[in-house]
């Protein structure tokens, strides 16, 4: 199998780095900005629409409460930041809102966020990928008439990137949220310069037309909920903001600065975008609506069944730049890029985090260690396979899939928050230093707002979109609770079972005598090998056993055994339903309950073969007796292997290709200067 995949993965992933080069693939500001921010920042795609979209359920009249909401986001995304701000001064180990509520809030809080942020994270990729394709298939029809296909191909391509390591996916990843987000400022510059200089009247496509109300006359408590829905769908602008704080061991040293000042970029950044497309969109006459086939009306009548809504930012683009002109179709090319390169902020987020969790020993251990490529390769792999089936069960179906967004990411903000608060207040009380003091009670201020702030929000989402799929995500946050309890329950029951005690025990005794077994089925190379081995190991005493399954083959193997002189005594067990493994296991059970304090040791010659369709014709039974020989207690078993000649041809081929350089394996780096002789002179190897 080693010749099957070697070469692939080599050019696929590259070539395998070393531990001690973990430090050539931390990111500088430049880097780490698109690699963690791309979420955030690609979400001005559609989380504008959101909020007009929840806004025309009361008809075009209601848009104009759409700035005080996008004010309200806006207070939101800085508060947000400006306590994460705190969290990664405070806490720069990479354990992010997890840690920070399982210091301060205990670890159900931290198992909790940690259940939520998991959540999140697939989210994140599903729902990133199926609005890129729906962006994209706007375009490109086949992609429209084979979303599920598309949207699989594109998390493959996501995973295989990362899988090169967060350096590499960041380089790749880098140029197109740039362009992205220069040609957002550019269409918001050019807006505003057409509106107020040139005094330009700007017209969205589809500012000609109607939208038929679903309910009229909204007020009072109507009217707040319509608006608080609204406030929520908004808020999918904040998704992703965590991603830096779970990522900090990623940056370049000073981490926590860095990271502090990445995230300030990536909170003026975002929300400038988010703004300007939501004032543009206005200023254009944008018309959106949850169901455009009947509420968007053309000339008094439904657009009907095939009427495509295009996004916000797309007839926006097209209103200030021209439809078709190159700026549109270069950013339209870039939104939907980076709408799928939104989804990276869930693939540096979710590994780091599992091997955190794995680590505490909440997940499977294997999520702790990294691949070739230094990257967290099985964390990688599990959050594609995550966000896959999300894909295939919801049909690549955006708007389905973000009903279910954002109660994961502000659950975590609200306990996080909640425990900086602690974390603050904690320190205030051995704090002396009054300037140190000011600068916690400042930073404690602003993490108690935030609390404050995304609990409120919290709850504001789980009313208005619990019923609309919202439960989802709560049910998937309660499988991951459970499901990590119980693999902690299970490693801390293992730990203490097999945990060396501080006096001498059973385990240290050792044992009276060893009974040794050697199992064969017919006189030959591999079996005359195991006696040999059971001979050398100066067991006490040493027996042959054999099943007579048929009573020819036993004699013909009996009377072999004797014309030999083999001195070691065959025994045979009969076996009337012919069966094998049943007679050794109550032949080896018996012996211990015999002499307890004895050890039984079993050996079975097995054939070591050269190709891997050679194994399911050998060692079949010796595989099934081995996997019920290990439930018995004071039982050893030893495999005797026997290389047969087809073993040797493969140990030769795997020798030819370890020393053949597949493409990107090469070794690169400083040659060592050549050895010099007594002369001085340089000499070659």
């Amino acid at each position: 199998m080693s010749k099957l995949t070697d070469l692939p993965k080599r050019i696929l992933i590259g070539r395998a780095l070393r531990s001690t080069q973990l430090g050539e693939t931390l990111l500088p500001k430049r880097i780490a900005l698109p690699v963690f921010a791309s979420d955030p920042l690609s979400s001005v795609a559609y989380a504008p629409g959101e909020v007009l979209l929840v806004l025309s359920i009361a008809g075009v009249s209601a848009y104009t409460y759409s700035p005080w909401i996008a004010a309200a986001v806006v207070v939101l995304m800085f508060t947000v930041v400006a306590s994460y701000r705190q969290n990664v001064r405070a806490y720069p180990s990479g354990g992010g809102d997890y840690e920070v509520a399982t210091t301060n809030l205990g670890p159900r809080a931290g198992l909790t966020v940690a259940s939520a942020l998991l959540v999140d994270y697939v989210l994140t990729v599903a729902v990133s990928v199926s609005s890129g394709v729906e962006n994209l298939g706007s375009a490109i029809p086949w992609v429209a008439e084979n979303k599920v296909l598309a949207a699989m191909a594109i998390v493959t391509l996501l995973t295989l990137m990362n899988l090169r390591g967060v350096r590499e996916s960041g380089r790749i990843f880098a140029i197109p949220t740039y362009v992205f987000v220069s040609g957002v400022f550019a269409l918001i510059a050019w807006g505003i310069f057409r509106a107020a200089v040139l005094g330009d009247s700007m017209s969205a496509p589809t500012a000609g037309y109607d939208i038929h109300a679903e309910e009229t006359g909204l007020a009072g408590f109507a009217l707040v909920f319509l608006l608080l829905r609204a406030f929520s769908s908004g808020c999918a602008a904040l998704t992703g903001v965590e991603a830096i704080s779970n990522g900090v061991p990623a940056f370049r040293k000073p981490k926590s600065k860095n990271a502090a000042t990445t995230l300030a970029l990536m909170g003026g950044i975002a929300v400038t975008m988010f703004c300007g497309v939501v004032g543009l969109a206005l200023a254009t006459d944008v018309k959106m609506a949850e169901n455009p086939a009947k509420d968007i009306l053309i000339d008094g009548q439904p657009a009907g069944s095939g009427y495509i809504q295009q996004p916000v930012i797309s007839q926006v683009s097209a209103a200030v730049f021209g439809d078709g002109s190159l700026p549109f179709v270069i950013l339209a090319v870039a939104t939907a890029l980076v709408l799928f390169l939104a989804a990276n902020t869930a693939y540096n987020g979710f590994p780091v985090l599992g091997s955190i969790l794995a680590q505490d020993r909440y997940l499977p251990r294997q999520l702790h260690t990294r691949g070739d490529r230094l990257a967290f390769s099985n964390g990688i792999v599990l959050l594609a396979l995550f966000a896959a089936v999300l894909i295939y069960f919801y049909a690549a179906d955006s708007t389905r899939l973000i009903q279910l967004y954002i109660v994961g990411v502000f659950v975590s903000f609200t306990l996080s928050q909640t425990g900086m608060v602690r974390h603050w207040n904690r320190h205030l009380r051995t704090e002396r230093n009054p300037a140190e003091r000011m600068r916690m009670i400042r930073s404690r201020a602003i993490n108690t707002f935030g609390a404050f702030f995304t609990g409120l929000v919290l709850v504001v989402v789980l009313i208005t979109k619990f019923s609309h799929g919202a439960y989802v995500a709560v049910l998937g946050m309660a499988v991951f609770y459970l499901l990590m309890t119980g693999i902690r329950r299970h490693y801390d029951r293992v730990s203490e079972e097999i945990a060396a005690p501080e006096e001498p025990g059973d385990e240290m005794v050792r044992p009276s005598r060893v009974h040794s077994i050697v199992l064969v089925s017919k006189i030959h190379k591999p079996t005359l090998r195991a006696l040999a081995y059971a001979k050398v190991m100066r067991a006490g005493e040493v027996e042959a056993l054999t099943i007579n399954v048929d009573p020819a083959e036993t004699k013909g193997l009996r009377e072999e055994w004797a014309r030999r002189g083999i001195d070691v005594p065959l025994k045979v067990l009969d076996s009337p339903y012919r069966e094998i493994t049943r007679p050794i296991i109550e032949y080896v059970k018996r012996l211990r309950r015999e002499s307890p304090r004895d050890v039984v040791s079993v050996y079975i010659p097995e054939y070591v073969v050269g190709h891997w369709y050679e194994h399911l014709l050998h060692n079949q039974s010796a595989l099934r007796l081995k996997g019920r020989l290990l439930f018995t207690p004071g039982v050893m078993v030893t495999s005797v292997p026997y290389q047969l000649e087809s073993s040797e041809l493969a140990r030769q081929r795997a020798r030819k290709r370890a020393e053949w350089n597949a493409p990107g394996s090469v070794r690169r780096g400083p040659v060592s200067p050549p050895a010099r002789n007594k002369d001085g002179a340089g000499t070659r190897p």
